[in-house]
């Protein structure tokens, strides 16, 4: 079994760990607090801090990076945690496995394929696309083995206050309320299952076939809020839910006062058209099909 190090403990980061303890790994994680699931060895650190990172991966296998910023503070935050995850990385030898996103590809029309270009204008995601640039050229001059894996809007048991099909969504649903929207009910869209993007995650790290790229985890067919609020309510057998959508330009005044909320304009794009994210890459090439959505909404439900 290898040594992992896993930097992060928050929606992806716990699933991540405790999916690798169940394979029988040694697995540290670290994070600001020192926090972690059981059976971790659980480190109180600061990222940014390259010599404290590079000491933590000594040995390691893989080195994970799952830390996730506000989104309001990621042009200051991003650049130096970045740095240091790929010093690490180059000093110890592990494979340094990004967990990105989707927002550095910025609108487009069609399904969403890892060959695109890293084309958006937005300065967030262009420090998120740069993060993947250092590394990738990092590893094509042979100085790290680096992959990113990259998943869309996330949901499942342990996603936090921020997933759109969590907190926001399902508490009202149980309670036979009118769930409120943000975006409009109706536009398809691809939802990525926790679970699945830490089963990802370990395959990247641990099979070399997977290095030097970027990969999009398993994702299931596409589904409008309205689909997700029904399938939900059959398998608790209740009728299907009410939705109502905040008016945009209300949206935009909430925003004058939540940090968050304000952010919510760079991303708009991503809910007022279809937005499909293609994972059959993965899918062929190391075997790994996204949970059932039935199954993954269920346990959403439980969780």
């Amino acid at each position: 079994m290898g040594k992992h190090i896993v930097v992060g403990s928050g929606q992806v980061g716990s699933h991540l760990a405790t999916k690798l303890l169940q394979q029988g790994h040694e697995v540290t994680v670290v994070t600001r607090s020192g926090s972690g699931p059981a059976g971790a060895t659980k480190v109180a650190a600061d990222v940014a801090d390259q010599a404290r990172l590079t000491e933590i991966a000594k040995g390691a296998d893989a080195l994970y990076n799952c830390v996730n910023p506000r989104y309001h503070r990621w042009l200051t935050d991003w650049p130096p945690m970045a740095a240091s995850f790929l010093g690490a990385a180059e000093d110890t030898g592990a494979v340094l496995v990004i967990l990105g996103n989707l927002y550095p590809y910025g609108p487009v029309t069609g399904p969403m394929t890892e060959d695109l270009p890293l084309a958006s204008t937005s300065p967030k995601a262009q420090v998120r696309a740069k993060i993947w640039q250092d590394a990738l050229a990092a590893h094509q001059a042979g100085r790290v083995r680096t992959v990113e894996v990259r998943g869309s809007d996330y949901f499942g048991p342990g996603a936090s206050d921020q997933s759109y099909l969590g907190e926001r969504f399902v508490p009202a649903l149980k309670a036979g309320k009118t769930i409120q929207l943000i975006w409009p009910a109706d536009i398809p869209h691809s939802w990525t299952y926790l679970p699945d993007v830490a089963d990802a995650l370990i395959i990247a790290a641990t099979d070399e076939r997977a290095w030097g790229r970027p990969w999009h985890v398993p994702t299931a067919e596409m589904l409008t809020f309205r689909e997700v609020g029904e399938r939900m309510a059959a398998i608790l057998g209740r009728p299907a839910p009410k939705m109502v959508q905040l008016p945009w330009p209300l949206a935009q005044v909430a925003g004058l006062f939540s940090p968050m909320i304000r952010e919510l304009k760079h991303t708009r794009y991503q809910f007022v058209a279809p937005y499909e994210l293609d994972s059959s890459a993965f899918q062929q090439t190391f075997g790994m099909s996204p949970t059932p959505i039935d199954v993954a909404l269920k346990a959403t439900l439980a969780g």
